[in-house]
Formats: structure tokens, C-alpha cells, sequence
């Protein structure tokens, strides 16, 4: 099972936090994921469509912050992912599109 939490935005959808383990073979040990969808049932299935099978989201403990929101909500695909947040903040990673994590080619544009 994985921490997590969500927010209910104003206008009635959900962004959803998940810390999962990485599903890739080189990446590193733990991601948090973003995702906004029209609710959260929609934001699981989206990570089940993607392979990630075992999602489940129990409870709110670990729910999105105001700057994951904003993240969110700015990317087109609405599903983001970086490594897990580690003990020294001075390190910040950037945001990165979900493809970029489970190995899907680029779409042309």
C-alpha cells in the first residue's frame, strides 16, 4: 500500500499524491506522483492503465502541498512524477512527465 493523500480543488476535481516504489529498474528507490483527474477513483485508474496495478489509496496522510498543486494543474498531461522527497531540502528536483519513468516513447506533437 502506498502513503498518500489528495486535495479537492474549488472546481470539483482532485489531485491525488501517491509515494510508490519505482516501477523501473533504474530509477531511484521511491517516487511521488502527482495526478488530477475528475476524482480519485479516475486518478488511480489512470496509474492502473499505465502498469502501475497495486495502487491504492487508503486515508489522507500524505496529502499534495500547495506547490505539488500548482505542478500539477500546469502540466498538459496532468500526471507528474520525481523522486521521493529526501531529509536534505537543499536538493530540489524538477517535475517529470510520467513517460519519462515507465520507459513510453515521446508522442509527436
Amino acid at each position: 500500500m502506498a502513503a498518500g493523500g489528495f486535495c479537492k480543488l474549488p472546481n470539483g476535481t482532485v489531485v491525488v499524491a501517491l509515494n510508490l516504489p519505482s516501477p523501473a529498474a533504474g530509477a531511484p528507490a521511491g517516487v511521488r506522483v502527482l495526478v488530477h483527474a475528475q476524482n480519485r477513483a479516475r486518478a488511480l485508474t489512470r496509474l492502473r492503465n499505465l502498469g502501475l496495478r497495486a495502487i491504492y489509496l487508503r486515508g489522507n496522510a500524505a496529502p499534495p502541498t500547495p506547490d505539488e498543486i500548482t505542478a500539477v494543474l500546469h502540466h498538459p498531461d496532468g500526471l507528474i512524477w520525481r523522486t521521493a522527497p529526501t531529509v536534505d531540502a537543499l536538493t530540489l528536483e524538477l517535475w517529470h512527465p510520467i513517460r519519462a519513468l515507465l520507459g513510453h516513447p515521446a508522442t509527436p506533437a
